[in-house]
């Protein structure tokens, strides 16, 4: 069956485009790819891009582009979209060639989240440099990272009829962890490559369509660095420094200008479907990842007399 092969970029409507530059470039460490007509685009690698940022009011994911192998896939993949009755769009010449593809074709999730099909995602003129990054970004077999998206109350089955039996994507596992009590985080990871999740899904407490973003370093000394660059610009944080115990990413999340959030990790776990096992785990984090709120809380209350009186 031909399926998705990786995550190729995001497309974002962003209010404030400046600081979305200053966050992408000056404390991610991405590079410009080209400035357009309604916005720029973000390079992590030698593609033309992996992030395509526009101006407006959504502040929120606008459209996936997921990359399949060769022509013959496309048209298999998007013939079995069409013969489950779902709707699916030709791009045209205009829209590739905004989207920097061969062939595209656009569709959308149970979710309503815009999925454009492409193939032939082109390289860019230049080498991929970033004047912060001491080593690169980790894409390649694995594409451009993964996302967390929010289900917003459509079904397990219905989503996973999409993904799973439409694009190809396979489950990689669960996990399930009581929050409080009565709170539930119940979140399925799907993999279409060997990166441990291309996508997963929630229902969390959030508007948006996105609730993250991960991007890969393939350095761990850039975790720390982009952690204090961020720390230093007051960029708002969502969880601290941790580790989560199915893909074992080494990681930190902060808000993105638009409100959702950037995890920004290391040491992601690659997949062996000869060998892989689904499981359901019942943590979230194996240790970290904690509201900065609360470490601020803590490390306040550690704070010798003497320390408290020198504030």
């Amino acid at each position: 069956m031909s399926k998705v092969k990786e995550l190729g970029y995001v497309v974002y409507e962003v209010g404030d485009l400046p600081d979305w530059e200053h966050f992408g470039v000056e404390l991610l460490g991405m590079q410009i790819g080209e400035r357009t007509g309604d916005g720029f685009t973000l390079r992590t690698d030698e593609k033309a891009h992996r992030w395509i940022i526009t101006g407006g009011p959504a502040d929120d994911l606008v459209a996936t582009g997921y990359e399949v192998a060769d022509d013959a896939a496309l048209d298999e993949l998007v013939g079995r979209l069409r013969d489950a009755g779902i709707e699916v769009t030709e791009g045209g010449d205009a829209l590739a060639a905004a989207r920097k593809v061969e062939r595209i074709f656009t569709t959308a999730d149970p979710m309503g989240n815009r999925v454009e099909l492409v193939t032939g995602l082109a390289d860019a003129a230049t080498p991929f440099r970033s004047a912060k990054l001491l080593g690169g970004f980790v894409t390649g077999a694995g594409g451009a990272g993964h996302q967390v998206l929010l289900a917003h109350g459509v079904s397990r089955e219905t989503y996973l009829g999409f993904y799973i039996d439409l694009l190809g994507f396979k489950v990689s596992d669960i996990i399930i962890e009581e929050l409080s009590p009565g709170v539930v985080a119940d979140l399925i990871f799907l993999h279409c490559n060997g990166r441990h999740h291309t996508v997963a899904f929630g229902d969390l407490p959030s508007p948006k369509s996105s609730h993250h973003f991960m991007v890969e370093v393939t350095d761990i000394r850039d975790v720390g660095m982009a952690y204090d660059r961020c720390l230093d610009a007051k960029q708002p944080f969502e969880m601290t420094l941790g580790m989560h115990p199915n893909d074992h990413m080494f990681s930190f999340y902060v808000r993105t200008p638009s409100g959702f959030s950037v995890e920004y990790g290391w040491g992601g776990l690659i997949i062996d479907d000869e060998t892989w096992e689904v499981k359901t785990l019942d943590k979230l984090n194996s240790w970290g990842h904690r509201p900065p709120e609360v470490v601020a809380g803590l490390y306040a209350a550690a704070l010798t007399p003497h320390e408290e009186a020198a504030r």
